[in-house]
């Protein structure tokens, strides 16, 4: 027995609805490809405001971004995009951040790296890079949503000095002597300023970068 054009038609739209809920749905979709479930078009909280007075008074250069959901439950609120860390050091590929986080990066940037560059390797730093920071995705091995997805996460890969050389965690964190203890110097200041810090120590994950986040409470390895 034949069924109607219009029993078909029904269940085809049906399963269509499916595909497209589960795929909304994942958080593994890029972020170029995923629906935005809408602007919150508010001002932004008073911490914001605060945060972005205090970057600017650190000589931060950046731009502030509306508050927007995702879907899978990923956001971005009070994030900015940052143009350089302040005194002329580039920062690449580095996308939306909660300003908080960025306020924590600066001066750790600022007082930590700096420093720690001029004593160990007696250079200026120029640049920070990046692996980013907003990526919609769940942590690995579960169901918890990552703090990238709420872009209160950041993932830093390298250091390019003055004199030309670039320390990267890949190379240097078993590296030479100077290069050992200036990793190992900033990141002993990182676990005093972020709620989450993981070196190439705490797993195989994580041997090429620091991931910095402001979702924990001082775990640091």
């Amino acid at each position: 027995m034949k069924k109607s054009a219009q029993s078909i038609v029904p269940m085809r739209n049906i399963l269509g609805l499916a595909l497209l809920s589960f795929a909304v749905t994942a958080c593994g979709i890029p972020d170029s490809k995923r629906p935005d479930s809408g602007r919150i078009d508010i001002d932004p909280s008073p911490s914001a405001k605060q945060c972005y007075g205090e970057l600017r008074k650190a000589g931060v250069r950046f731009s502030p971004l509306p508050n927007k959901n995702f879907a899978g439950g990923c956001s971005q609120i009070d994030a900015i995009t940052m143009i350089d860390v302040g005194r002329y050091t580039d920062i690449s590929n580095l996308g939306p951040i909660r300003c908080q986080l960025a306020n924590k990066f600066a001066a750790w940037t600022e007082f930590a790296v700096r420093r720690a560059a001029r004593q160990y390797l007696g250079s200026e730093l120029v640049r920070i890079e990046t692996m980013g920071s907003y990526s919609c995705r769940r942590v690995a091995g579960s169901n918890r949503l990552s703090e990238h997805g709420r872009a209160n996460a950041i993932d830093i890969s390298g250091f390019v000095l003055a004199d030309g050389r670039r320390i990267t965690l890949t190379k240097d964190w078993n590296g030479n002597r100077r290069e050992r203890q200036f990793l190992r110097a900033i990141h002993k200041s990182a676990c005093r300023r972020f709620g989450t810090v993981l070196s190439p120590d705490f797993n195989a994950a994580h041997r090429d970068h620091f991931h910095f986040d402001m979702g924990g409470n001082g775990y640091c390895r």
